[in-house]
C-alpha cells in the first residue's frame, strides 16, 4: 500500500507529453549515426519461430567499449532489451555470506541466463553491457541503452546488508524522492561506488524535457509493478518489494528502466538459493515474462 500511495503522489500533477517523448525516442533509436551492425542476415526474411540470430553492434562512446553482441529475435526489428550485470572488473560488488561468492559473478550469470531465455522465446532482441569480467562506469552502461535505442533497461544486482537475516528480492524504479531511507542509502551507495560515476552530464536534461522524464519514471514504475506481479509466489520478495530512489544509471538510461536486486548475498539461505540453477531459472522466467509484457504493452499503444 505504501508503494502504491507513493507512486500515486509521484504521478499526480505530472502531465505527459507523448509527442515530445516520441521525438526523443525517435532521435535516440535511429540506427543512422549511432551504431553499425556486423553479422546481420543478408536478407530481411523472418526467422523461424523461436530461432535466435546473433549479430554484433559497435557503439561509439566517450571511451571505447568495443563490440556489443546483439541477440536477434524471431522476426527482424523487434525492440531491444539491454541487460546490465552490475559491477565487474576491479569492482567485485558485495561479498557472499560464505566468503566465496562475489556479486559481480552472480549478476553476470543471471544476465547470461536471462539473455538465453529471452533469445529462446524470440520476442525481443537482447544486448548486454558486459559479457565478461570488465569494469564499466555507470554513465557508460546508461549510454549503451540510449545509443541502442533500448525499449527496456534492466540493471541486475544482488543486495547485501549488515543484518544477516535480511533476505528477498527488491525492484527499484526511478524517482526524484526515495520511497524510504533504505532506498535512499542504496541509491547513494550505487551512485558513488569506487569511481563508478563520472562528471555530471548536463546533456541529459537537454535531451529529455521534464515532462518526458516524468513519463520515463511512470513507465519504469509500470515495468517494476509487472515484475513484482510475475514474481509473486515464485520466489521470496521483500515486504513492499517495489521501491523508488534516484539511481543515476536509471535516470541516464532515458528509457523504461529498473534496478533488480535478486536477493541478499549476505544471507546464507539467499546465497545458497542464488547458486542453484533451478532456483535462478524461476527468477529468470519471471523477469523474461515481465519484460515481454511491458514491451508488448507499449507496442500496441
Amino acid at each position: 500500500m505504501a508503494s502504491r500511495s507513493f507512486r500515486a503522489r509521484a504521478i499526480a500533477g505530472a502531465a505527459i507529453s507523448i509527442a515530445g517523448l516520441a521525438l526523443v525516442v525517435a532521435a535516440l533509436s535511429s540506427s543512422h549515426g549511432f551504431f553499425s551492425r556486423k553479422g546481420a542476415p543478408a536478407s530481411d526474411e523472418k526467422a523461424l519461430i523461436g530461432e535466435a540470430r546473433g549479430g554484433t553492434v559497435r557503439v561509439e562512446l566517450g571511451s571505447a567499449v568495443g563490440d556489443i553482441k546483439l541477440t536477434e529475435a524471431s522476426s527482424p526489428g523487434r525492440p531491444i532489451v539491454v541487460l546490465d550485470p552490475g559491477h565487474g572488473g576491479r569492482d567485485p560488488g558485495a561479498k557472499g555470506a560464505s566468503g566465496s561468492t562475489n556479486e559481480k559473478d552472480l549478476t553476470l550469470l543471471f544476465a547470461r541466463e536471462l539473455r538465453d531465455e529471452l533469445a529462446e522465446r524470440g520476442r525481443v532482441r537482447v544486448a548486454m553491457t558486459r559479457d565478461d569480467d570488465r569494469y564499466l562506469t555507470l554513465d557508460q552502461r546508461a549510454e549503451l541503452a540510449r545509443r541502442l535505442g533500448a525499449s527496456v533497461y534492466l540493471s541486475l544486482h544482488i543486495d547485501s546488508a549488515p543484518n544477516p537475516l535480511a533476505r528477498g528480492a527488491t525492484v527499484y524504479s526511478l524517482s526524484d524522492v526515495a520511497s524510504d531511507a533504505e532506498a535512499a542509502r542504496l541509491a547513494m551507495k550505487e551512485n558513488s561506488d569506487d569511481g563508478l560515476t563520472s562528471e555530471p552530464d548536463g546533456s541529459v536534461r537537454g535531451i529529455l524535457s521534464d515532462l518526458a522524464l516524468r513519463e520515463q519514471m511512470n513507465s519504469s514504475a509500470s515495468l517494476a509493478e509487472r515484475l513484482v506481479r510475475k514474481s509473486a509466489g515464485r520466489y521470496q520478495l521483500r515486504p513492499e518489494p517495489h521501491r523508488f530512489a534516484d539511481f543515476r544509471v536509471l535516470r541516464h538510461a532515458e528509457v523504461p528502466a529498473v534496478l533488480f536486486e535478486a536477493g541478499y548475498i549476505s544471507n546464507v539461505d539467499d546465497e545458497a538459493m542464488l547458486l542453484q540453477p533451478e532456483k535462478r531459472a524461476q527468477i529468470v522466467l519471471a523477469l523474461a515474462q515481465a519484460i515481454e509484457a511491458d514491451v508488448a504493452s507499449r507496442i500496441v499503444r
